[in-house]
């Protein structure tokens, strides 16, 4: 697998990992068929637990089957593959070696009221299951915050240390925070640039919207004409936020909506010069077919054949 100058950029960011996490960053960028391009989409199946199984999988019910997802993600030509702990177990040994896999090693789910996650699965998991990352995510504005943190450090630190990449789900979200906050431009690049702060090699957080949270952070984004108006210019203010485009961030898919809003969204993610999408039910809620034609559009936007 001879590296394209892209990827040779990308990975040359990343000055402290050894040459175990950089070979797994590799093995996602040089993926699928946007391998070798920067730009990254990848299937996220975590919903399951966030969310419980009928609201998750019901829309389309082959999805409860694991394998259901491998192969999605597989015969699209996607970078990664990112699921909990169970979900990645399934299907392990039958789809080895052939996509990139995120054990996602924390969850929440909507049975409890805190706004926390529960640490659910570990390192040696994903060692033992060949992923290539670990996966995590932390509320900002939550007063669970802090412990989160604390536990991504110190899981990023062990990650690390035996190779394996970091991808950090930064979420806003909590008694301080409005509901138009949780997607504010401020608040999106705050959240971007706490999760760079706290070593991610792939950043994942929303799509921003124009409004603005916090009174003082509106003030400086007055006096200095930050330019917020356009989605291209948000995702643009994000990536800027990630060390200045020195670290990988993609964006969510967020709740279902049609395909025109999914493409539009891309394009400003593209335009924007972010890394690329990981959407989950966006896609696997759809038909197979028409999934993978989603997909499809998704892959030829970051290609820019569309």
């Amino acid at each position: 697998m001879k590296l394209t100058p892209a990827v040779q950029r990308i990975l040359s960011c990343y000055e402290s990992d050894n040459p175990g996490s950089k070979a797994n960053l590799a093995r996602i960028l040089m993926q699928g068929r946007l391998g070798g391009t920067g730009k990254l989409v990848i299937l996220p199946v975590d919903q399951g637990f966030e969310h419980g199984p009928a609201r998750s999988f019901a829309p389309n019910p082959p999805a409860y089957d694991p394998h259901y997802h491998f192969e999605l993600a597989i015969e699209a030509g996607l970078n990664a593959f990112a699921a909990p702990l169970g979900m990645i177990e399934a299907g392990a040994a039958t789809y080895a070696g052939q996509i990139p896999t995120i054990l996602k090693v924390n969850s929440s789910n909507s049975l409890a009221k805190a706004k926390d996650q529960a640490i659910t699965g570990s390192v040696g998991d994903a060692l033992r299951l060949g992923c290539s990352a670990i996966g995590f995510t932390i509320y900002p504005g939550s007063d669970y915050a802090f412990e989160m943190m604390q536990e991504i450090r110190e899981l990023a630190e062990e990650a690390k240390s035996v190779g394996l990449a970091v991808v950090i789900w930064s979420y806003p979200r909590g008694e301080g925070l409005s509901k138009d906050g949780e997607t504010a431009m401020d608040i999106c690049a705050y959240a971007a640039h706490m999760a760079a702060l706290l070593g991610a090699h792939i950043i994942k957080v929303k799509p921003p919207t124009d409004f603005l949270e916090q009174p003082e952070a509106k003030k400086v984004y007055e006096k200095e004409k930050i330019d917020i108006a356009s989605g291209a210019a948000r995702i643009r203010h994000v990536v800027q936020a990630c060390f200045n485009g020195r670290r990988i961030v993609v964006f969510s898919g967020g709740a279902a909506k049609g395909e025109e809003g999914i493409f539009e969204e891309a394009r400003a993610i593209r335009d924007g010069g972010g890394n690329g999408s990981i959407i989950g039910r966006n896609t696997f809620q759809r038909p197979r077919a028409d999934a993978l034609k989603l997909l499809d559009g998704l892959v030829k936007i970051y290609q820019s054949k569309e």
